[in-house]
């Protein structure tokens, strides 16, 4: 649509888990190292951050810098009964016939997690919106999956990823401390400074081709302040304020038109507080990106 007005090879907001678009700013590294460490240790690891703050793209990029030797079972809807949790664990874990009962999953899953480890692999278990897992009995059984262990080390780690929620629910309630008292990293993703919304906006174009800044210094202060820093939102708001930078023949996003690109969106931080009005201040010049960095292990 807008891709060729502003010489992009590519849409640079998609909706879509790119790990090549993951934007690793202090804290985002920090999380990734985290996880990263907690996997090769076969550890729990808990991962909590609001609605778009970046999960789903932070475990995809995970499984990216892990070597081959993982086995990696993923549970994107965990909305299960234990042995429906259990099961599509196992099924995950490639076992042909995952039975019925939950103490014969636990031993076919017990069995898999051997034969792997005697073929020199491990196993990760990522379990994606974590906090709709039902109740207690269901966590009883991720707890009884770090269970499995040898002399020396662990056979499975286990990467839960959720909403605040569920690190209230975790680290809050004594009824789950058995299961916390395993977690072995743990890292909350809060919102994007307005500094990192621009460097965030900066590290996803050039990805996608540009090869100058899209949007003024006045645009971003005002996509930090509509979005409350969080990457889903300003994913959507840059993505209208290109449209609209389109529409009116710009080639440089301002204020005024993020504005536009902003009113009457449902879930802006302005909600409630008035129109949105343009900041006003010092507009940057279309300087040239600086091309993203990529990190190798």
């Amino acid at each position: 649509m807008f891709e060729d007005y502003y010489g992009l090879r590519e849409k640079p907001f998609k909706k879509t888990p790119d790990p090549r678009y993951l934007f690793l700013n202090q804290a985002y590294e920090e999380a990734l190292e985290q996880l990263l460490y907690a996997v090769e240790e076969r550890e729990l690891a808990l991962l909590s951050g609001e609605v778009g703050s970046g999960k789903t793209l932070l475990t995809r990029a995970l499984l990216d810098r892990l070597p081959p030797l993982y086995q990696v079972a993923m549970v994107l809807n965990p909305r299960l009964s234990p042995s429906q949790f259990l099961w599509t664990v196992a099924s995950e874990l490639d076992i042909p016939e995952p039975a019925s009962r939950v103490g014969e999953l636990l031993e076919q899953i017990h069995g898999r997690l051997l034969d792997l480890d005697a073929e020199g692999k491990a196993a990760l278990l990522i379990v994606d919106e974590a906090h709709l897992i039902p109740g207690k009995a269901t966590f009883e059984e991720i707890r009884l999956l770090t269970n499995f262990q040898l002399d020396d080390r662990n056979l499975i780690a286990v990467v839960l990823s959720g909403q605040p929620e569920l690190r209230e629910r975790l680290l809050k309630r004594r009824a789950y401390r058995a299961l916390t008292q395993r977690i072995g990293a743990h890292f909350h993703l809060l919102p994007l400074t307005v500094e990192d919304t621009g460097a965030y906006l900066d590290h996803r174009l050039s990805i996608a081709g540009a090869e100058r800044r899209l949007f003024t210094e006045a645009a971003v202060r005002l996509l930090h302040a509509a979005s409350g820093g969080v990457p889903r939102v300003i994913n959507h708001l840059a993505t209208q304020a290109l449209i609209e930078g389109m529409a009116r023949g710009s080639r440089l996003v301002d204020e005024v038109e993020m504005a536009a690109a902003c009113e009457d969106q449902p879930f802006v931080m302005h909600m409630g507080r008035g129109p949105l009005r343009p900041v006003r201040g010092p507009l940057a010049q279309g300087k040239p990106l600086v091309m993203a960095k990529t990190r190798s292990r």
